[in-house]
């Protein structure tokens, strides 16, 4: 099958296109013909050989496609079923994936929309559970209208949450459209947030990494309170929780996010799509940050 595979570190010139054989299917996994794969920062980390020094490395851990092959102890999905899921090994952004976790392709989304749901969904019901977000609960979300902030703000609402959203001033349209109480990030974030929220919030989720941790940890009051996605550094300099999947992964989301993008109440944006041999100009492009929305690789 052909796979993208970096075999040294450095720019986005190191990425290839390569021959590599076909997965198999292991014991509760099933394998896909891919359709589509997400890109995420962390394939410009690994890329850049700051994840790990492991080489070589194929690339990708989330993919939308059709099942044609199911390992054992599978039940509910069977051969020609549109699926999307997560591919633990990261090697989603190939011709095949074998996939650990899946949810069936609602007839509401296309591949390329499926395959941006996967890791945003579940890093944002994730960080939503580890902090306790529940019916009337306020919650702020540095960063809401990326990938995975505005996945927090729809989950979030769904809990019944009150969510306010910081974001540039173009997407505070976008962000009510989700449910959320637009503000402007940088200076001056936390007045317009306490204009809102005269006592602050109970809650805060960073998924920016903007180096806002402090302000938040005011606003939500103690570092009980906020969890980062985004910023390692700054979690360890004033003892913010980062989230990490090491305790378990919140991969119910995905079939939840299904539902409810079923059900109208879910969306999100892909930003541009590229074939799988262009994979390092979509690199050049989400390392520039001029899209706004999910980046996404083409299979097929």
């Amino acid at each position: 099958m052909k796979a993208v595979q970096i075999g040294r570190f450095g720019g986005p010139e190191v990425l290839e296109i390569v021959d590599l054989p076909d997965p198999h299917p292991g014991v509760g996994e099933i394998r896909i013909r891919v359709r589509a794969a997400g890109i995420n920062a962390s394939d410009w980390k690994k890329r850049q050989g700051t994840m790990d020094q492991e080489l070589p490395q194929t690339m990708g851990y989330e993919a939308a496609g059709v099942v044609d092959e199911i390992g054992d102890d599978v039940t509910g999905v069977a051969l020609g079923d549109r699926v999307f899921g997560v591919c633990p090994s990261g090697a989603a952004q190939a011709e095949l994936a074998v996939l650990s976790s899946w949810a069936p392709v609602p007839e509401a989304l296309d591949y390329a929309r499926c395959a941006a749901i996967p890791a945003a969904a579940e890093t944002a019901a994730r960080a939503l559970d580890q902090l306790g977000v529940t019916a009337g609960s306020t919650l702020l979300v540095n960063g809401a209208s990326g990938s995975v902030g505005s996945a927090a703000v729809q989950l979030a609402v769904e809990r019944g949450a009150r969510v306010i959203g910081t974001g540039s001033p173009g997407t505070h349209d976008a962000l009510r459209a989700l449910g959320a109480e637009p503000v402007a990030y940088g200076e001056g974030m936390t007045a317009r947030v306490r204009a809102l929220a005269p006592t602050g919030v109970d809650l805060a989720l960073d998924v920016a990494g903007s180096e806002v941790l402090p302000e938040l940890v005011d606003l939500a009051g103690g570092t009980d309170h906020v969890i980062t996605v985004a910023d390692v550094e700054g979690a360890r300099r004033t003892g913010v929780r980062f989230s990490r999947g090491d305790s378990g992964r919140a991969t119910y989301a995905l079939a939840l996010v299904a539902a409810l993008a079923e059900a109208g109440r879910f969306s999100i944006t892909v930003g541009q799509t590229f074939p799988l041999a262009e994979v390092a100009r979509a690199h050049r492009v989400g390392e520039s940050g001029t899209v706004r929305g999910k980046l996404v690789l083409l299979v097929g």
